[in-house]
């Protein structure tokens, strides 16, 4: 066991313990307790302007939003860094869209998503004029267009393209078909039949195409076949309507490293990669490059945040063969950290408070809960005197982890902190037990 500042934020460091954003790891424990989310702040703001950056050095004129994917992770908080970093942030539900206009982020930097937006969640956009709507059925089409015109307004909106990429971690398929609860198919043609709907209606514009092919993707080969079928269909766009479409919004998904060894993917080189085949492929179909945007969450938030647990019980238990595996509970869990359960995802630990001498031990860490899935991590090499009242630090965790979370066993869902040189704040506090209550009639 040891310390891998490549899979920790950047302003993590261990000298006699975990220091993240120059506070120790026994300081923010004592402070706010634990389980607690540990969010680096420049770290986070720093994530945020790579791809930025990145988007306008290799599309220049042509580079269009960079759209934080806020699922990944949201609270006021993080809005407000997003809005300072010049970027968008795009939500799927009525709840995010609350939280991005709580904080005033500016409303043409919102993109609303979701393939089942209610009335409510529609109205609530159009109300507010946010800069689009991404569109993902013919029935949506209908009420969004219904609900703009009620209100006397043209709402922005792109469409959303399923162009038959599915792309996991290392690996995609391009298929010809697609079978996905998300968006318009390229292949069957009802992505032509929405846009040529939505051309019929005057208080909608189309302003784009979008497009969102998987997560956790390493290089640009996926995203590139992507862009290639929806560069076919600006140009058939283009062909019929003698206009061209101002956007493209490739989504998100870029990989991050979550154990020793991974490598995150690097913004610079897929932007880079994806900029030759955009450029390569609209000069083929004889029409201008568009904006091209993207929506990175996860590789924005997931490496600036550390979860600190505290050991409550450790015990051995004997295996097969005369092994043993060492459980290490927590007081914590699979309602702090969904993905082990939910995806069998893999994370990394360390003993945070401490340098130990001791030999490393087969081990499991493991949550307070009353399920056998409650594991954080399933098989990992810990100092074998690991003992209660030790903290254990898992890094990587700013996705999904407290968007996920829950309240089973009616626990309280952990706070949020954030560490800027040498301080630490509170940025979502800890539920309490009257919070668990309060809705109870």
């Amino acid at each position: 066991m040891s310390f891998n500042p490549e899979i920790f934020s950047a302003g993590s460091s261990f000298g006699s313990e975990l220091s993240i954003g120059g506070v120790s790891a026994s300081h923010l424990a004592k402070e706010f307790g634990t389980p607690l989310f540990v969010v680096d702040e420049d770290d986070f703001k720093a994530r945020a302007m790579s791809f930025k950056s990145a988007l306008d050095k290799h599309f220049g004129s042509h580079a269009g939003r960079v759209y934080y994917a806020s699922k990944a992770f949201l609270n006021k908080e993080i809005a407000r860094w997003i809005d300072g970093t010049g970027i968008g942030i795009d939500v799927a539900s009525g709840g995010e869209l609350a939280v991005a206009l709580a904080v005033n982020f500016p409303v043409d930097r919102i993109q609303v998503h979701g393939n089942n937006k209610s009335e409510a969640e529609i109205e609530k956009a159009v109300v507010a004029g946010v800069g689009a709507i991404v569109i993902d059925s013919m029935q949506e089409i209908e009420r969004v267009a219904r609900i703009a015109a009620t209100h006397k307004r043209i709402q922005k909106v792109f469409i959303r393209v399923t162009a038959g990429i599915e792309a996991h971690t290392h690996e995609f398929i391009a298929t010809a078909h697609e079978d996905v609860k998300f968006g318009f198919s390229l292949a069957s043609g009802s992505a032509w039949r929405g846009i040529e709907e939505i051309e019929t209606l005057k208080s909608l514009k189309l302003i784009g195409l979008h497009s969102h092919i998987g997560s956790q993707i390493f290089d640009a080969q996926g995203f590139a076949i992507a862009a290639e079928r929806l560069i076919g269909l600006l140009a058939k766009f283009h062909e019929h309507y003698a206009d061209q479409l101002a956007e493209l919004d490739l989504g998100g998904g870029f990989g991050v490293a979550y154990l020793p060894g991974e490598e995150s993917v690097n913004a610079d080189s897929v932007l880079a990669e994806l900029a030759k085949t955009v450029i390569a492929e609209c000069a083929k179909a004889g029409i201008n490059v568009p904006h091209i945007s993207i929506e990175p969450g996860r590789a924005i938030a997931a490496p600036t945040t550390t979860t600190l647990y505290t050991v409550g019980t450790t015990k051995n238990i004997e295996l097969d063969g005369g092994n043993t595996r060492r459980y290490i509970a927590v007081d914590g869990g699979f309602i702090d950290n969904m993905r082990p359960a939910l995806y069998d995802a893999k994370y990394h630990a360390i003993l945070a408070n401490r340098v130990s001498s001791s030999h490393d031990v087969t081990s499991r860490i493991v949550g307070k809960h009353c399920e056998s899935g409650d594991v954080i991590i399933r098989d990992i090499n810990l100092p074998e005197d690991i003992h209660p009242g030790d903290l254990i630090a898992v890094p990587v965790t700013g996705a999904y982890g407290r968007q996920m979370g829950s309240n089973y066993n009616h626990l309280t869902r952990p706070a949020v902190v954030a560490v800027k040189d040498g301080k630490a704040r509170v940025i979502v506090r800890r539920e309490s037990e009257a919070d668990l209550l309060a809705l109870d009639i």
